[in-house]
């Protein structure tokens, strides 16, 4: 029998599937629970347990895991009337990987101190996509206490390669803002320069590669390439996802005074694309933005 302790997994989107199947490659024991019924019959295929409800995935987890798209879902999920915090056991550690608010976070874990039930909570966002994912090479961003994060390591290191923790409570949270607000920055310098490439008769695969090897080159242009020259967009990470991102980190760069005057820019353009109806496509769909604006006839 396993003595590596028992997992709850609550989400079982692009990002939390694979993420769950690693852990149970890794050895753990994960029960899952998720709305869609397919994900659940994926889950039971992979080695995992499919769970009829949040109850019932987290009565016996010694850690439950959450990974779904946006404070609502986590105040519903983990803070709810019937939620992970009502029914996670004595002694359980709650680390939540979804991409919010740092205020939800920190409320997260005064809620959980508040209950007596001597419960542990990490905020522990992840970047990488769907690819980093599927392959546990994922940047995870921990906020939290250093005991804590020292015994969760084991399990957030089967599902990444960096894992750091950065401070308290939602810090975390505030990391993962921060890295949203460069990605999507940087696509959009990827999706501007391919456009600019494609208009001047470049061999656009050329040009990829050497601004891959120099200076110019970044883990975004690597993941992204082919996307761009391929003009395929399916999700990866939705631009709806990055929308609420680019909202997260606009208000807390705000509430703490500091300027953001390119990704003020680049947060309008991805509103702009979200609102010309892309908002389900992976947010290398920016190149989109630019061929519009550029008179370029969509090819994606």
């Amino acid at each position: 029998m396993s003595k590596l302790p028992k997992i709850a997994w609550i989400g079982l989107g692009i990002m939390g599937s694979p993420m769950a199947e690693n852990l149970i490659k890794a050895g753990y024991d994960v029960t899952g629970f998720t709305l869609e019924q397919d994900k659940l019959d994926r889950l039971a295929k992979n080695g995992g347990t499919a769970a009829a409800s949040v109850a019932e995935a987290v009565r016996d987890a010694d850690v439950v895991i959450t990974m779904v798209p946006a404070d609502p879902q986590v105040k519903a999920v983990i803070l709810g009337e019937d939620g992970v915090l009502t029914h996670a056991r004595r002694g359980a550690t709650v680390i939540d990987m979804s991409s919010i608010t740092p205020q939800t976070s920190v409320a997260v874990a005064e809620a959980a101190a508040a209950l007596d039930k001597d419960l542990s909570v990490l905020d522990a966002p992840v970047s990488g996509g769907e690819a980093g994912a599927i392959e546990a090479v994922l940047s995870i961003m921990v906020g939290g206490e250093q005991a804590v994060f020292d015994r969760s390591k084991p399990i957030l290191d089967a599902l990444g390669k960096t894992v750091i923790l950065c401070g308290p409570h939602g810090s975390g949270q505030t990391v993962k803002a921060a890295n949203q607000l460069i990605v999507a920055v940087n696509i959009q310098a990827c999706a501007e320069a391919v456009v600019f490439l494609e208009k001047s008769g470049v061999d656009l695969d050329a040009a990829l590669d050497v601004l891959a090897g120099g200076l110019a080159g970044s883990t975004v242009l690597a993941r992204k390439k082919d996307n761009f020259k391929k003009r395929d967009f399916q999700p990866g990470f939705r631009i709806d996802l990055h929308h609420k991102d680019m909202g997260i980190v606009s208000d807390a760069a705000r509430s703490v005074g500091a300027a953001l005057p390119v990704g003020a820019v680049v947060a309008n353009l991805v509103a702009s694309l979200r609102a010309q109806g892309d908002g389900g496509l992976d947010h290398s769909a920016l190149l989109r933005g630019v061929e519009r604006l550029s008179g370029v006839p969509s090819q994606g």
